[in-house]
């Protein structure tokens, strides 16, 4: 009777209910959440399917990310860049970089949106984080998940920051057709809502080969920190636009490209434990990102403006929201919002030039931070 008993209370001991308190309860709330808002309402599920349920799983058994566990081997190629920089090549190969080719005015646009950015660096000094962690959670701003990885491990702040930072990123690209849309209708008037913008000259073949290899050179001279993320973004998009290696294109832009989105998604979720989430830094973080991230859409929308008056009416200013880096949903939104105006407003294309010019935008941003800290 007795090995009976001790064997059922070493079970029970070894149950999730014994280990586990009252937090860990919560984040598991939170991570079904996020499993509603990906499945039932479509928001960006082929980030937040993965992410939730590698938070579900580690706040149900936090051993799972602890050193031997089976995500600590995915996490640290997060730390390791690898997996942002993979992320990176299979973007450049699904996208098509003609509408910035075609309207290099973009690239001001893509550039304005940024000021999201910079200004949450300063924003996090002042509420107490550290120059590094400061760069590394202004990344958010961006709306790009890799990058604010990529920075966070770069800067070291994988142990503490990453995970919160990471899911704050992926949530805010997955929210974007929720945040954006009163943001751009306050700051324009019905009438620059209602623009109709000329149809974008064909851009050549040899133009689209040019464009990354110039650009990887420019860049790259510049700021070489910026080679990780530029140079796998580019080298994505010369497979698309060489016509030579069609294998190659398709291994990135799907089979490649889906196998890491379960690693990285996975990994990123399963940092999120109570214990190292549920704190007063996370929720400035999460303040921060959505600060950042509404404020770069506004500067994108009032560079918009800008341009609108400067070209006498020819620029919508709903494109200069695309700014951020969440491809291709912000210039989705862009067209949404556009065409409630007027149903017949076609902005899509338009918008992928300053979306285009947002990921490297955010891409050089934190190679900056990079630079300033001496960080390669």
């Amino acid at each position: 009777m007795d090995y009976i008993w001790n064997t059922l209370q070493n079970l029970a001991g070894q149950t999730a209910f014994a280990n586990l308190y009252w937090g860990n309860f919560v984040m598991i709330l939170v991570a079904c959440f996020f499993l509603v808002l990906a499945i039932k309402f479509g928001f960006e599920p082929l980030l937040l399917v993965p992410i939730s349920f590698g938070m579900l799983l580690a706040n149900m058994f936090p051993g799972i990310i602890a050193e031997g566990g089976l995500f600590h081997y995915f996490y640290i190629l997060d730390e390791w860049s690898i997996l942002p920089s993979l992320i990176f090549l299979g973007v450049g190969a699904m996208t098509d970089f003609g509408p910035l080719i075609a309207n290099p005015k973009s690239f001001l646009l893509g550039a304005a949106a940024q000021f999201g950015i910079y200004s949450a660096y300063f924003f996090a000094i002042w509420m107490g984080f550290g120059d590094k962690a400061a760069a590394a959670i202004s990344i958010i701003g961006g709306a790009d998940g890799p990058t604010s990885i990529f920075l966070a491990g770069k800067l070291g702040m994988g142990g503490t920051l990453m995970g919160p930072i990471a899911v704050a990123a992926y949530s805010y690209m997955a929210l974007v057709p929720v945040i954006q849309p009163p943001v751009m209708k306050l700051l324009t008037t019905e009438k620059e809502r209602k623009i109709k913008m000329e149809q974008l000259r064909p851009v050549s073949k040899l133009e689209r080969i040019l464009f990354p290899v110039v650009v990887t050179i420019v860049v790259v001279l510049i700021l070489p920190t910026t080679a990780p993320l530029v140079g796998m973004l580019m080298l994505g998009n010369l497979f698309r636009e060489s016509g030579v290696v069609k294998q190659l294109t398709e291994t990135a832009s799907n089979a490649l490209m889906y196998i890491v989105v379960i690693l990285l998604g996975t990994s990123v979720g399963s940092t999120t434990t109570a214990q190292s989430f549920l704190n007063l830094d996370t929720l400035k973080i999460v303040v921060l990102g959505l600060v950042a991230f509404i404020i770069g859409t506004a500067a994108g929308v009032l560079f918009g403006k800008i341009m609108c008056w400067a070209t006498h009416g020819k620029v919508n200013p709903l494109i200069g929201s695309a700014g951020v880096s969440a491809v291709p949903m912000a210039a989705r939104v862009s067209q949404k919002v556009g065409a409630e105006a007027d149903p017949t407003n076609f902005l899509l294309m338009h918008a992928m030039g300053p979306n285009v010019a947002g990921v490297i935008g955010t891409a050089v941003a934190a190679g900056t931070f990079m630079a300033i800290f001496g960080v390669f």
